[in-house]
């Protein structure tokens, strides 16, 4: 059976995987949390989502994550979602997280397929809903079987979806045709977790992207859903191809997405700090390369408010 519900949206359509901005020193930086999260939103995204994989959120403190929640609440106010990570390899402990999560100002919270252990799906099941079942806030379930070793099968997302505080979905799981039948059977909001699925999830009605390019591209990244939405699919497909060299090297050139955004951020004077061991900063070879990629694509895009250039 398949739903012909309007495809909700429940923290919009361009989402930011934000960095978590670090002193010179490794320490939190949450004044650079709040500038960056400013810009984000000015640039155009509407939900920004902290404390996940590119927020590196396996070498961050519980009290450093809850911080930054805050200070982006504070920044960001309510002119945008912010959506927190709490996932962990433990069901009490990302109970703990969300609840502090939603204590310190979160709209949603995203929730990483427990790892190491590899629950079967019934536990797998078990432990969304008991965090779902905790809070009062939105879930996001984030699939990304390559880093926690587990898959969320498309039939219990089905399942999962009765859950009323379960409502989407951060998909890397790398399979097209099962997210497909996920989101033709149930009315979970999809959000691409992968830039290369951005546009064709969102064709096949998906609600938008996770994004880690959108730190230092957020404009480019959105002018493509943009596009898509105002029926120019023509254009959206060009525009998506722009956005490709600068997504390849920061998602497919061997260095981990945090590492090339906060190479980036760096280099074009935004907030970003050192990454946390065991991740290393990128060599000056591939920031040059980044440099490069990104002003080429931002040159395409005028400063401030309105629309890029159009491409057919």
């Amino acid at each position: 059976m398949t739903t012909t519900r309007p495809r909700p949206r429940p923290f919009g359509r361009a989402l930011c995987a934000m960095i978590t901005p670090f002193t010179a020193g490794g320490g939190p930086d949450l004044d650079g949390a709040r500038k960056l999260a400013a810009h984000l939103v000015a640039e155009g995204c509407d939900g920004l989502v902290l404390n996940g994989t590119t927020g590196e959120s396996p070498t961050t403190t519980d009290a450093e994550k809850t911080a930054l929640v805050r200070a982006v609440r504070e920044a960001v106010g309510d002119r945008t979602a912010v959506v927190a990570g709490v996932g962990s390899a433990s069901t009490r402990h990302t109970v703990e997280l969300a609840r502090a999560a939603e204590e310190a100002g979160a709209d949603g919270l995203l929730v990483v397929t427990p790892y190491y252990s590899k629950p079967p799906q019934d536990a797998l099941a078990a432990h969304f809903r008991q965090v779902a079942d905790a809070v009062g806030i939105p879930l996001m379930l984030y699939d990304i079987p390559g880093r926690t070793g587990t898959r969320i099968e498309p039939d219990t997302l089905v399942r999962l979806s009765a859950h009323p505080r379960i409502v989407a979905v951060k998909d890397c799981a790398y399979d097209l045709l099962g997210s497909t039948k996920v989101i033709a059977r149930t009315p979970l909001a999809y959000y691409s977790g992968f830039e290369e699925a951005n546009l064709p999830l969102y064709a096949v009605g998906a609600a938008g992207f996770v994004s880690t390019v959108a730190n230092a591209a957020p404009r480019p990244m959105r002018a493509v859903l943009d596009a898509f939405d105002a029926g120019r699919t023509a254009e959206a497909a060009a525009l998506n191809r722009l956005t490709l060299p600068l997504a390849e090297l920061m998602m497919a050139s061997g260095l981990p997405g945090t590492v090339t955004a906060k190479a980036l951020l760096e280099a074009i004077g935004l907030p970003a700090g050192p990454v946390r061991e065991p991740l290393r900063p990128a060599g000056r070879e591939a920031a040059g390369g980044l440099l490069a990629a990104y002003e080429e694509l931002a040159g395409l895009y005028p400063a401030g408010p309105g629309p890029a250039q159009s491409y057919t």
